[in-house]
């Protein structure tokens, strides 16, 4: 973990090579699937989250409304460093999918959901948290009950770890009579909780006994997933 900078720095350029490679082969841009089965990555946000950054780094151009749209403009030579300004960089773990809709029980498999490896590079600087960062986690969302707070089902959120909240803190919770875990905004009144939905279409979990409720942690960023062709 001491050289968080230089694992970013691997992986984005794993991207590069195999863009070039790929497009040279072919002709045409390899889709997002095929850039994370060749560097192993299952999340096509956290791929489409490395593409950005290369695309801000001026390495690739792309329409994400048009398939198979990446365009090389800087050809990356081999030993170079293309997250130069990006140095303070941290990897936080993926650990699996957390639901954003009605509570459901979460499948035993899905914090194995991902490999041990699978985890999303941020600078630091992009974080509202610089401190405590040994206590972030990453979780992808399953559902759409957040839509309204900008929470798409297949959106990574970005958590820190805690086991309390404030009114209006968007935190993930585990429902023990449920035996299910949920993403909501948070609300205490009438002795009980409140987790409120971000969906005009759904109402809110009551929760009378708050001792029924474990919070997980609180959501401190949002990785978006931008629908792709």
């Amino acid at each position: 973990m001491a050289r968080r900078s230089e694992g970013l720095s691997d992986r984005l350029k794993r991207i590069m090579y195999f863009l070039t490679a790929f497009t040279q082969k072919n002709g045409y841009a390899p889709n997002i699937r095929e850039i994370g089965d060749n560097i192993s990555v299952r999340s096509t946000s956290l791929i489409d989250y490395y593409l950005n950054q290369l695309e801000q780094e001026g390495y690739i151009s792309r329409d994400k409304h048009i398939a198979r749209s990446i365009r090389v403009v800087k050809p990356l030579v081999e030993g170079q460093n293309i997250v130069e300004n990006l140095k303070d960089m941290l990897r936080i773990p993926v650990l699996g999918r957390i639901v954003a809709s009605e509570p459901l029980p979460m499948p035993t498999t899905d914090l194995g959901y991902f490999d041990p490896e699978s985890s999303v590079e941020i600078a630091r600087s992009l974080l509202p948290v610089r401190d405590r960062t040994n206590e972030l986690f990453a979780l992808e969302v399953n559902g759409d009950s957040m839509i309204d707070a900008m929470v798409n089902d297949g959106d990574i959120v970005i958590m820190r770890r805690s086991d309390e909240a404030n009114n209006g803190e968007m935190v993930a919770v585990w429902l023990d009579d449920e035996n299910s875990t949920t993403l909501k905004y948070f609300y205490k009144e009438n002795g009980g909780v409140r987790l409120q939905p971000a969906n005009p279409t759904m109402g809110p979990i009551m929760v009378k006994n708050p001792d029924k409720l474990r919070i997980m942690g609180k959501v401190v960023m949002v990785i978006r997933q931008f629908k792709t062709v």
